[in-house]
């Protein structure tokens, strides 16, 4: 590792850091917000279920370079633009938790669904005050899956030449100079480790009934 290269290049870092930051977390919240509609009607429908989550699955299993790559020519975009990338890792944010949700709702208890309904919860009301707050643990657990690939698969956009993290694994190895890669790869692993708590503790805040480990 050169330090010396690290400080001269520190405004550099801090600056495709945020780049990677945004094109991770954007697409996170954006992917939540489309899937838990699609997971409540997948819940909802067993002859939906099947075909949401089929083509969820064929999604997801697009490279994630094609599309970077495919979606400038549907959107109406310059190849460079970050819009593209937030489309790409949206798309395959839903594709992750469409399934997710619809298995997180299917994880209520029915004796719960239905004390729902003998208290007059109807419809949106016993999804948003029970069903959703009970299947949040399933929820944030697939969160912190997407969180994580959202942050590898951001790098790929390097090849494209939009600025994140990932532009210090091209630098490296078009120079063959191994500290730019190496403070990437760091950087790369500290955010996912860093989004993956926040989402854990979202998960602890949002069902505060659950039972507390106590180290003995």
């Amino acid at each position: 590792m050169n330090i010396e290269w690290l400080g001269r290049q520190f405004d550099n870092i801090v600056f495709l850091l945020g780049w990677h930051v945004l094109l991770a977390v954007t697409p996170l919240i954006l992917g939540l917000l489309i899937a838990l509609p699609l997971g409540w009607w997948a819940h909802r429908s067993r002859r939906i279920y099947p075909l949401l989550v089929g083509i969820a699955g064929l999604l997801y299993t697009v490279p994630s370079l094609a599309l970077f790559v495919l979606l400038p020519l549907v959107l109406g975009t310059k190849i460079l633009d970050p819009l593209n990338i937030v489309a790409a890792l949206t798309i395959y944010t839903v594709a992750l938790l469409v399934r997710v949700v619809a298995d997180a709702l299917d994880s209520v208890p029915e004796d719960t669904a239905q004390a729902a309904k003998a208290m007059g919860y109807r419809g949106y009301q016993s999804l948003l005050k029970v069903e959703l707050p009970v299947g949040v643990p399933v929820i944030c657990a697939g969160l912190r899956v997407a969180a994580v690939s959202n942050v590898s698969l951001v790098s790929v956009a390097a090849l494209l030449g939009i600025p994140q993290l990932g532009s210090l694994f091209t630098q490296g190895f078009q120079l063959r100079f191994f500290t730019p890669i190496i403070a990437g790869i760091i950087l790369c692993v500290v955010l996912a480790m860093i989004l993956d708590g926040l989402i854990i503790l979202l998960n602890r805040w949002l069902t505060p009934w659950t039972p507390k480990v106590v180290a003995s």
